[in-house]
């Protein structure tokens, strides 16, 4: 019976080698899949939002399980790998802070006398002061900017408060250079 048993067992792994001989270097296109990232633990609020509002919605839009950990740890299950890394494309976005000496393409939410308000990331506001919008001097800022506008600026500074002071100045002069 052991023998037999190991014959039937051969011709099966036999069979199976003459199909394919080596595994499939990527996996099927129906397997679960799951990808990993971290964020930091402070960030986990804004992930999840007032009462699950946020993480929900990310659920629905991309068709996803999310579990967060404690430390950070963020899993995202989906059967389609897409949707999986819009979803983890989505959360960095909502994780990300930003950083003195990077450009960003913000939009503009609120013009004032002295200034505009430029949201560079989700969540994440800046002041772009008169001073720094162009090359040159200007006497109305709303002939530059209205709110909407999507501009590129760059980090200028952030002070101990979280403020963030930015620059389209500063970017048309890189642009020049270059």
């Amino acid at each position: 019976a052991l023998q037999q048993a190991r014959q039937g067992r051969l011709s099966i792994l036999e069979t199976m080698a003459s199909t394919i001989n080596q595994p499939r270097s990527d996996l099927s296109a129906y397997a679960p899949r799951i990808l990993t990232m971290q964020i930091n633990p402070d960030k986990i609020g804004g992930v999840i939002g007032p009462g699950g509002k946020i993480i929900r919605g990310i659920v629905e839009e991309y068709g996803v399980k999310i579990d967060i950990e404690d430390d950070g740890t963020v899993q995202i299950f989906s059967t389609d790998e897409s949707s999986a890394k819009r979803a983890i494309d989505y959360v960095k976005e909502l994780t990300a802070s930003a950083e003195k000496g990077q450009t960003y393409l913000g939009k503009v939410v609120k013009v004032l006398d002295f200034g505009a308000f430029v949201e560079i990331l989700p969540g994440t506001d800046g002041l772009l002061h008169i001073s720094q919008i162009a090359d040159r001097r200007v006497e109305d800022i709303h002939s530059e900017v209205k709110r909407g506008d999507k501009i590129l600026v760059k980090v200028l500074d952030i002070d101990a408060q979280g403020k963030i002071r930015l620059s389209r100045k500063a970017v048309l002069e890189d642009e020049k250079q270059s």
